[in-house]
């Protein structure tokens, strides 16, 4: 059986912008469900894992028994897209801070809270490969990409007009939009633009795959 029409989406709903990732998915055709337990993943064709802090979602997966189920889905690819938090928890290395428990699958390094706190966070155009127009792409306390393996893709970058605070310094080109297969992660937040461009994108993935 292939994917239907209108794909069924999860969004891991254990902490951050379910709402605006469910909103952002069906404005591009798909039926958005929350997803807290592990049978809420039998039947999806995609899923999307928010931003928030990564420490307490990976909390929260281990304690409602998510994290094995989840890197079963990513190992049986399933498309799943991960933004801010959710890059993290895809990646299969990182730095800039103690370790913690990932889903893994992302052949990528990132580094968390790159760009500095929360008053460091900012927002700014990024040049999205196969979007067109720049991205205005919303950086929360946000990891970069340190390094990509040789299967993953980059997709964006920081420009070189990219903010200047010195937490910021030196982040003109860095990694911020990663492609690897079925896999997808962006730095930023594209839930909280009312741009739909990389929810199409990932929509897109999930069209003529086989459903679980």
């Amino acid at each position: 059986m292939v994917t239907p029409a209108r794909p069924r989406v999860g969004v891991l709903a254990l902490q951050g912008d379910v709402r605006e990732h469910l909103r952002a998915l069906s404005a591009v055709g798909a039926d958005g469900r929350a997803v807290r337990r592990a049978e809420q993943l039998d039947d999806l064709d995609g899923l999307v894992i928010p931003g928030g802090e990564s420490t307490t979602i990976g909390k929260l997966a281990a304690t409602f028994g998510l994290f094995e189920p989840l890197r079963e889905c990513v190992r049986e690819g399933l498309p799943v897209f991960g933004s801010c938090a959710g890059m993290i928890l895809l990646a299969e290395r990182m730095t800039g801070g103690p370790d913690q428990p990932r889903i893994g699958g992302l052949d990528m390094t990132v580094r968390r809270n790159a760009f500095g706190r929360q008053v460091d966070s900012f927002e700014g155009p990024v040049a999205f490969a196969g979007l067109g127009d720049p991205f205005h792409a919303v950086f929360i306390r946000a990891p970069w990409v340190e390094e990509v393996g040789p299967a993953a893709e980059v997709l964006a970058r920081l420009g070189a007009s990219g903010p200047g605070s010195d937490a910021e310094a030196g982040s003109a080109g860095r990694i911020v939009a990663v492609r690897q297969g079925h896999l997808l992660a962006t730095a930023f937040h594209p839930e909280l633009t009312g741009d739909v461009r990389v929810h199409r994108l990932f929509v897109e993935m999930l069209k003529g795959r086989r459903t679980r």
